[in-house]
């Protein structure tokens, strides 16, 4: 992000931006990725404890912005919407966040081997194709069957049981979207293999 990023523009334009960085960290190759928030002063960065520390069922996330006029207009917001957060799900996230660089570590040795797992998987489908994420755990794999999205993905789960989500949900037809953040290989093998088992039936 940094490479492509221009200050300059951003800072002559008086403009804020705002970038999601949930999937922060969970790379390929292992390089670091610089938060918005600490490249520009009007950056601001969105996090949660969902995607890279495995703890979507904590609610828990954060804002980060160098400016602080905008720190404290959040947290005036924060008053009405949400008076606290559980004491629970705060004292887990917090330690958590002691140690995040074993969770980071956990996190990117899962979607790294997974990643692996649905590389071989495509080179052996045909009907298949795909661009290589380089980070994050998700992936749309591209069909070439003559069916739109909905169709294949519903009856993919009721023949197969394997879930997957519509491509044209996000303006991509022809695809589907596939997550490998699983724990285990032998856990997305089985959903592969029973796209593998439907799609046969559609040759």
């Amino acid at each position: 992000m940094g490479k492509r990023f221009s200050r300059s523009s951003a800072r002559a334009a008086g403009a804020w931006l705002l970038c999601d960085e949930s999937y922060r960290h969970l790379t390929q190759n292992g390089e670091w990725i610089d938060s918005v928030a600490d490249l520009y002063e009007k950056g601001i960065s969105t996090s949660s404890t969902s995607k890279v520390f495995s703890m979507p069922g904590l609610r828990m996330g954060w804002i980060a912005c160098r400016d602080h006029d905008f720190v404290a207009s959040c947290l005036s917001h924060r008053d009405y919407n949400l008076v606290s957060c559980g004491n629970l799900d705060d004292t887990i996230a917090a330690l958590a966040l002691k140690h995040a660089g074993t969770l980071i570590e956990r996190g990117q040795n899962v979607i790294r081997n997974n990643l692996q797992v649905v590389e071989d998987w495509v080179q052996s489908e045909p009907h298949i194709s795909w661009v290589k994420p380089q980070g994050g755990s998700i992936t749309l794999l591209y069909y070439d069957f003559d069916m739109n999205s909905y169709d294949f993905c519903q009856k993919l789960f009721d023949r197969t049981g394997v879930f997957v989500s519509p491509g044209d949900c996000f303006e991509m037809p022809g695809s589907f979207r596939l997550g490998y953040a699983g724990n285990t290989a032998e856990y997305l093998k089985a959903g592969l293999d029973g796209i593998s088992r439907f799609m046969k039936t559609l040759e």
